[in-house]
């Protein structure tokens, strides 16, 4: 389930707004280790920079920290 598309242009604005693993986590008040387990458990897909980083779209980590918030 992980995604390492490159192809940044598939799609509208927001989906391919990218964040770092410390944005996301700021967003969640985590670790960003925990992003990155996130990721590897496939709760978040996540695209690969030419550097090897991962960036993680906008609208999916909006969207699961939506999902999230319903649970509390």
């Amino acid at each position: 389930m992980n995604s390492t598309t490159e192809d940044p242009s598939a799609g509208d604005e927001d989906s391919t707004e990218l964040l770092t693993p410390a944005e996301v986590a700021k967003m969640f008040h985590v670790d960003p280790k925990t992003v990155t387990r996130w990721a590897q458990a496939g709760k978040l897909t996540y695209m690969r920079t030419l550097g090897g980083h991962r960036r993680y779209r906008r609208n999916e980590v909006a969207e699961l920290l939506r999902d999230s918030s319903k649970d509390v």
